[in-house]
């Protein structure tokens, strides 16, 4: 496996969970818990990505690596590309997003993302999915669903049950895994592409680049890793671990 980089972007505000990145799991604030899980996998270098001085001092004190970013980006994969720039990673070399609220995210599905992206060089960016057994999930919104061609790139990402079975076929379902490595040059253009009308409507950024005519690789996992932590049920779950 060659080398790659894990940047985790870490907000103070979040809109369902305050102050989130810095609750309390087991004696450590969440932000250094899902560095230490990335620090298990094969990266060469583990990054905070942040706009919190509060953020960055728990980070420093712990001897991660913290980058200060700036306040207005409107999305994570917009905060990655200043962290690539101000780097000044080559256009080749792999970014690996694991989001800052991921605290149980598989070491192995880090390493996975990296490698699929590693293995498609014609590819710009790399994710992960699972399929779906339970048909609540297959029409729920919140859950996205990806459609994949014979070489498992993505083809859509919609929070619309596709494919629509009309046939009844019983077709396998896919969820979206949040999860994303990206090559940097890739990072670079990202924040000058437009938003695309398919990604206001499904409020997903990954349909900008499939939009802009990019190739998505998409790593199948066989089961689904333990969810991140978007509420005070999540936490408290997640703090039973600890």
């Amino acid at each position: 496996m060659g080398s790659f980089t894990v940047v985790i972007p870490a907000r103070l505000a979040s809109s369902r969970l305050e102050r989130k990145a810095l609750a309390d799991l087991g004696g450590k604030p969440m932000v250094i818990r899902v560095a230490e899980r990335s620090a298990q996998s094969a990266a060469n270098r583990i990054i905070v990505a942040t706009d919190a001085q509060e953020i960055e001092s728990v980070c420093k004190a712990a001897n991660l690596e913290v980058m200060m970013t700036r306040e207005d980006h409107p999305s994570g994969t917009d905060r990655l590309a200043e962290v690539a720039l101000q780097l000044g990673l080559n256009d080749e070399a792999i970014v690996v997003n694991v989001q800052g609220d991921e605290p149980l995210i598989p070491v192995d599905l880090i390493n996975q993302v990296a490698n699929t992206l590693q293995s498609k060089p014609h590819c710009a960016m790399a994710t992960a999915a699972v399929a779906i057994h339970d048909q609540s999930e297959i029409t729920n919104p919140n859950a996205v669903k990806v459609v994949l061609s014979k070489n498992n790139e993505a083809l859509y990402f919609s929070r619309s049950t596709i494919p629509f079975d009309r046939n009844h076929s019983s077709p396998i379902y896919y969820r979206h895994l949040g999860i994303y490595a990206y090559r940097t040059g890739f990072l670079k253009a990202f924040s000058n592409l437009a938003i695309s009308p398919l990604e206001q409507a499904e409020s997903l950024e990954q349909l900008r680049a499939l939009w802009h005519g990019y190739a998505i690789a998409v790593h199948i996992t066989p089961e689904s890793p333990p969810p991140g932590v978007d509420t005070q049920a999540d936490l408290d779950r997640a703090r039973q671990f600890f």
